[in-house]
């Protein structure tokens, strides 16, 4: 079961923004990631809860961000119940859609794992709705995903397979990489591994 943390920084000025404390594990049904999230000064920013299916799809989404709440879950495409700080007001969306993103590592791993792409497959499409923070506003947006190469790496806990995904925005076509080994992201725009106690899960 990994744990560790990651630092969220932005994406402009590389501020930091948050850090990440997370465990995450697959299972008999699948994968499920867990996190809080901090501020820079150690207060409580939120939080994540992530359960996949065996073929990568997102059947329970519970995200917490100042106040505001999502669930949500692969139903009819993806359909979610966003509610406001105050409780009083719930809001329901759907969408023809195949998973949800957003901030949290958890989403990358989320779409590698719904894609499997392999070395050897061409740019996959995919469409996600986003939750942007700070008020988990959703968003739908379009990407493509391509595995660019797979390595093995040499370690002291063993070999170690790291991914590299080519991941491009098809509204602007901004491009960016991933690196992902396992259930772990070791790199990506905004996103830094700090720490991590326990090597990645290794998916069958």
């Amino acid at each position: 079961m990994p744990r560790g943390r990651y630092s969220l920084h932005d994406l402009h000025d590389h501020t930091l923004l948050a850090e990440e404390h997370f465990h995450c594990a697959p299972g008999p049904s699948g994968w499920r990631y867990v996190s809080q999230l901090t501020t820079p000064s150690g207060d409580h920013a939120g939080s994540v809860d992530l359960a996949l299916d065996e073929l990568g799809r997102p059947i329970r989404l519970e995200l917490h961000a100042a106040s505001w709440q999502v669930r949500g879950a692969a139903l009819d495409g993806v359909t979610w119940v966003r509610t406001d700080p105050t409780g009083t007001q719930a809001t329901e969306g759907n969408v023809p859609a195949h998973a949800f993103t957003g901030t949290s590592p958890a989403f990358l791993i989320a779409t590698a794992r719904l894609l499997r792409l392999t070395p050897d497959t061409s740019a996959t499409r995919v469409r996600l709705v986003a939750f942007t923070d700070p008020v988990l506003a959703p968003r739908t947006l379009d990407q493509s995903w391509a595995l660019i190469s797979r390595e093995t790496h040499a370690t002291d806990n063993g070999p170690l397979a790291v991914d590299e995904y080519q991941v491009t925005a098809l509204d602007t076509g901004e491009q960016h990489t991933v690196h992902i080994s396992g259930d772990v992201v070791l790199a990506a725009p905004g996103i830094e591994l700090e720490h991590l106690e326990s090597p990645p899960s290794v998916f069958a």
